[in-house]
């Protein structure tokens, strides 16, 4: 299969990161194809940066429309519902993976985000999805999401930190990263606190293999429907997958 993983910021490093991450958890033969927008905000931070975020990652999707599944690697789940009116393989946010892997394995999760301004936005994802009532909080770390990369030991700190009263505050008995820049700490963060800490990467690559396994498609009646003049291109798709 070809799978799409799409960096909606235009940050180069970060895309890097985020393909390795992916490259590690995709199966063998699987073909791991990473991409950023070519115009657009260096980094995702709050209602603003989405919006100015979404011609660029429009344009990732339609330049690999052949993708037999797409996975939207930033954690407020970015055009989202845009992709899935205009693909028919699965498309799977790193968001929405997140919170439902997190309630597979634990009884009540928080979230870990990076600035103040972003956690409404999680908030209202939470409720879309029909995964608020498992979510013990979502708590800012306070650290710009570039500064994951400037300063990573000061970021680390703060993340720590709010890892450690998600656990005693909260009453998480799992914690969520929620940015894509924040996936090399789940592992060692898991391992200092003994709670599973997840990242969202690892989560949607292995459930679009999944789907894409199972032959689940992009329902394309209701929301997601597409115009009728599209429908050569939808039976095309359709017959590769």
């Amino acid at each position: 299969m070809k799978l799409l993983v799409i960096n909606p910021n235009t940050t180069t490093t970060m895309t890097h990161k985020i393909d390795a991450v992916a490259r590690r958890f995709a199966r063998p033969g699987t073909e791991v194809v990473t991409e950023q927008p070519q115009t657009g905000p260096a980094s995702i931070q709050g209602y603003l940066d989405i919006a100015r975020s979404l011609d660029g990652i429009l344009g990732v999707a339609e330049r690999h429309s052949d993708a037999d599944a797409t996975v939207i690697a930033c954690f407020d789940d970015t055009g989202l519902d845009a992709l899935r009116c205009m693909l028919t393989g699965p498309v799977i946010g790193i968001g929405e993976a997140s919170f439902h892997a997190a309630s597979m394995i634990s009884s009540r999760f928080s979230v870990i985000t990076t600035l103040p301004r972003s956690v409404a936005g999680l908030y209202e994802n939470l409720e879309k999805y029909g995964m608020s009532a498992r979510c013990a909080g979502i708590r800012a770390a306070d650290v710009p999401v570039l500064a994951l990369e400037r300063d990573p030991q000061l970021a680390r700190t703060r993340i720590e930190a709010q890892v450690k009263a998600a656990v005693n505050q909260d009453g998480a008995d799992a914690v969520v990263l929620g940015c894509s820049g924040m996936t090399d700490l789940a592992e060692s963060i898991s391992t200092q606190f003994g709670i599973p800490v997840i990242d969202g990467i690892g989560c949607a690559v292995a459930m679009a293999e999944a789907f894409f396994s199972a032959g689940l498609l992009t329902s394309k009646v209701g929301a997601y429907a597409i115009e009728s003049d599209d429908m050569a291109t939808l039976s095309n798709a359709a017959a590769r997958h």
